[in-house]
């Protein structure tokens, strides 16, 4: 069993990675659409217009997205000055706790923006920009990394979970410990 769950968490992991790629060339080709729309305002003096609504849009979407990466890297912050001092069974359970507290919240925020998004549906609403971008666009992208970084976090805290079912401290510290600590062989 422990080798499945080190499987899970790789493949986690690996997708993870997969949305960080598409989330960083999102980033580059707004940042190219930023400096097209600049260029095109001192040289021919219009530009394309929209490059403001769309970049805050992508942002959006990255930062929803990002979280389920970062949670998977172990890469959010944390403060262990009081785990730091506690023997392995309370590190692990603080870990758990952690992991199993970030998935509630997670899960909460998804069903609440879903909230937002059928709201949105329901009016058919539209940005009230030059774009008038149908705001179920934007909103959908943003929902899906909600319920990734969720998805994420429960899949994780399950692991975790799991590993400390079986009594694998290792394991459990690669997965819900803090960056520092020993990682799951890639």
């Amino acid at each position: 069993m422990e080798g499945a769950v080190s499987r899970i968490v790789r493949l986690i992991r690996t997708a993870n990675r997969g949305v960080g790629l598409v989330a960083g060339l999102a980033l580059l080709l707004t940042g190219v659409l930023i400096l097209t729309e600049i260029v095109l305002r001192r040289t021919v003096g219009s530009a394309l217009g929209g490059s403001d609504e769309i970049s805050g849009y992508v942002m959006a979407a990255i930062a929803t997205w990002g979280l389920g990466w970062a949670l998977a890297e172990r890469a959010h912050v944390r403060i262990d000055l009081v785990q730091r001092q506690l023997a392995p069974g309370g590190r692990a359970a603080l870990d758990a706790l952690a992991l199993l507290s970030v998935a509630a919240v997670a899960l909460l925020v998804s069903v609440h923006a879903w909230s937002v998004l059928a709201t949105t549906l329901d009016r058919n609403s539209m940005a009230n920009t030059p774009l008038e971008t149908p705001l179920w666009i934007p909103q959908s992208i943003w929902l899906g990394g909600w319920v990734w970084f969720s998805l994420t976090a429960w899949v994780l805290a399950l692991c975790l979970l799991a590993a400390l079912a079986m009594r694998h401290r290792r394991l459990a510290e690669a997965i819900g410990g803090t960056h520092g600590e020993s990682g799951i062989d890639e």
